[in-house]
């Protein structure tokens, strides 16, 4: 049995363009994103890297749902990610100054912060400071005082070794997310993460700085309609951190969840969002779900990574576009519905089987003579349509067949194969195949070219 390839749905979604804006002397990152009713800035944790993000499924994921509910800026604070390095480790203060500098340069007069860890402190500061710039605040998993809820006494120090131990290979999702601890494409993309967004030396001086954070008299102070999120096992700050905020700051209202996990992007990510967007917007989500039968199809192109190497970045976003619009229009030809590109290949959902697998081959065969061959999936499945998405048991299925296809192959599960009876098309068994995350194993086919 061949290697399980990542699944198409598991690689990077392109980042929206990253800009700068100048904090005093300094220069931060920033992005904007989403097309919502309200404008929000969201406040990273102590690491952050502003591009380096949106390689993950499950920030991602995270992003996209707050996109939905406005426009948003995200940035990288002074010290990380791709802002300026600074010689001095920055203060509390100058941190909050970076969110002033990003909502100028965004032409937000006002927006609702969204604050997560340390990045929640810097919020309450910046709120109690400017509080006519701050609509509503949102704190996910925060504090107001690190020393008293966070890393006390010999954890800190034990901490701080460990950075000098392990920096930059992931170990620290056993405390930061604990339910992904498992997933080695998330625990891969954390390392590649923390290296990127500092170096150990950054890293140990900004916790130190971090140890300092104390901003609780500050929170009988903050006058904006306040929103706190909180696990109640979180590994890395005590729920009671949020219970004491709830307490103090006037008017606040505290959601507790159950879950162990301190990153925002790990954990029932759904739930929490829900609550965030009905106080953020004054409606939760639209819950109709339309469930509907479907082939659905994922398309890569292989090796894209090493191509796109190989060739420079110019040349391969031309191919790459064409590319697009060959698979694209087989697609479409084939009445196919294009759900959403995924960087190097597509989702697309089709109402017969025969018109997938047609479109499969066409796809690819024009895809080969550009000198890009691709893999295809195809299952036939119950899918849910939400929002601009789908989801079920059958995407899964299908991005798991696609990510076992080789090269200029139509791959397809045998739900696919059983539906076309009749229709001219052959297949060539590829035996029994584990799929990763589903129980069962499925027989697998390769569809073959100039059948139907």
């Amino acid at each position: 049995m061949q290697a399980l390839r990542p699944a198409p749905w598991e690689r990077m979604v392109e980042s929206p363009q990253t800009r700068y804006a100048k904090s005093g002397d300094i220069s931060i990152a920033w992005q904007k994103f989403g097309s919502g009713p309200r404008r929000i800035v969201f406040a990273p944790g102590f690491i952050s890297h502003a591009e380096l993000i949106w390689e993950s499924p499950q920030a991602t994921h995270f992003l996209q749902r707050l996109g939905r509910m406005g426009e948003v800026v995200i940035f990288d604070k002074r010290g990380t990610g791709m802002s300026d390095r600074v010689a001095d480790v920055p203060t509390l203060e100058q941190r909050m100054d970076d969110i002033a500098a990003v909502m100028d340069a965004a032409g937000f007069d006002s927006a609702s912060l969204i604050g997560v860890s340390e990045g929640g402190a810097m919020c309450q500061l910046f709120a109690a400071t400017f509080p006519r710039r701050v609509e509503a605040l949102v704190l996910i998993g925060s504090y107001g005082s690190f020393r008293e809820w966070v890393l006390t006494g010999p954890a800190f120090e034990a901490f701080l070794e460990a950075i000098d131990k392990h920096w930059g290979e992931g170990r620290s999702v056993v405390n930061l997310a604990p339910s992904l601890q498992n997933d080695a494409s998330f625990v891969a993309w954390w390392a590649k993460y923390e290296r990127s967004s500092a170096s150990p030396g950054a890293v140990k001086a900004l916790m130190r700085m971090n140890h300092e954070i104390d901003v609780l008299p500050v929170l009988s102070s903050i006058a904006v309609p306040t929103l706190i999120l909180h696990r109640t096992g979180d590994r890395r700050v005590n729920v009671e951190a949020a219970r004491y905020m709830a307490r103090t700051i006037p008017g606040a209202r505290l959601i507790e969840y159950p879950g162990i996990d301190h990153l925002a992007i790990a954990g029932n990510v759904d739930a929490e969002l829900d609550d965030v967007e009905e106080f953020l917007t004054g409606a939760r989500p639209a819950t109709e779900i339309e469930r509907v039968l479907a082939t659905v199809m994922f398309t890569d192109i292989v090796d894209s990574t090493r191509q796109a190497a190989s060739i420079g970045d110019r040349q391969w976003n031309e191919r790459r576009q064409a590319h697009d619009r060959a698979v694209r229009g087989e697609i479409e030809r084939q009445r196919g519905r294009v759900v959403k590109a995924m960087g190097d290949g597509f989702l697309a959902i089709f109402d017969g089987p025969a018109r997938a697998v047609r479109a499969g081959h066409s796809a690819s065969g024009s895809a080969r003579q550009m000198g890009l061959p691709i893999r295809v999936g195809l299952h036939t499945g119950e899918i849910a349509l939400e929002h601009d998405d789908v989801v079920g048991i059958a995407v899964a299925i299908a991005a798991r067949v696609a990510a076992l296809a080789n090269a200029n192959e139509v791959l397809v599960s045998s739900t696919v194969r059983d539906l076309v009876a009749g229709s001219g098309l052959k297949f060539a068994e590829r035996g029994l195949q584990e799929l990763k995350g589903i129980e069962e194993p499925m027989r697998l086919y390769a569809a073959e070219a100039g059948a139907g």
